[in-house]
């Protein structure tokens, strides 16, 4: 009986993971608004090691458009701009000196539709990592039936719950990507 428990908990542990995983892609995905998210896969060179940009400067969003970036020392302003330009966020820097300012420019309607396309492949990975649990956890339960005599009724009541918890992790990664796509959508 608690092997059963232990089967569907690490089921729901793993749907969990994929649900995190997929909103921090999703926050990742430019939406035509300021997020600093966007710069978590830039790494500045400092003092020879790469290292993450929110270890080197402070990012702020000072108004909806714009992401401002204060190095905690002026020497390296060139390497966090040079880094940001090799990344894959697409937006120039602009640098005073003091600051750099990261201009975030209104998305275009095909851009918007390759967004949405993105969200729907971040999406499906997650519904197939959600599938791929329940179908581990299904296995281990009709093994656990074979090897350690647990009962068929009590089995087929535990595969019961876990697409009960598959379909809820479904719907809450339909609706991650629904709410990420009206946000894209939205002028």
């Amino acid at each position: 009986m608690a092997d059963t428990k232990k089967v569907i908990q690490s089921s729901e542990e793993k749907m969990t993971f994929a649900i995190e995983y997929l909103d921090e892609q999703l926050a990742r995905i430019r939406a035509g608004k300021a997020n600093p998210k966007i710069l978590d896969c830039v790494k500045v060179m400092y003092y020879g090691a790469p290292a993450p940009l929110s270890s080197v400067a402070s990012v702020t969003v000072p108004d909806a458009r714009t992401i401002m970036i204060t190095p905690w020392e002026k020497k390296i302003i060139r390497d966090i701009e040079k880094a940001i330009l090799d990344s894959e966020v697409g937006i120039t820097p602009e640098n005073n000196g003091e600051v750099i300012r990261l201009g975030i420019p209104p998305l275009t309607e095909e851009r918007r539709r390759q967004l949405v396309k993105q969200c729907k492949q971040e999406a499906e990975n997650a519904k197939i990592s959600i599938r791929n649990a329940r179908r581990d956890a299904i296995d281990a339960l009709k093994k656990s039936v074979k090897a350690e005599g647990v009962p068929e009724d009590v089995a087929k009541d535990a595969e019961g719950d876990v697409q009960k918890i598959h379909d809820k992790y479904i719907k809450k990664v339909d609706d991650l990507y629904a709410a990420k796509e009206k946000e894209i959508m939205t002028v």
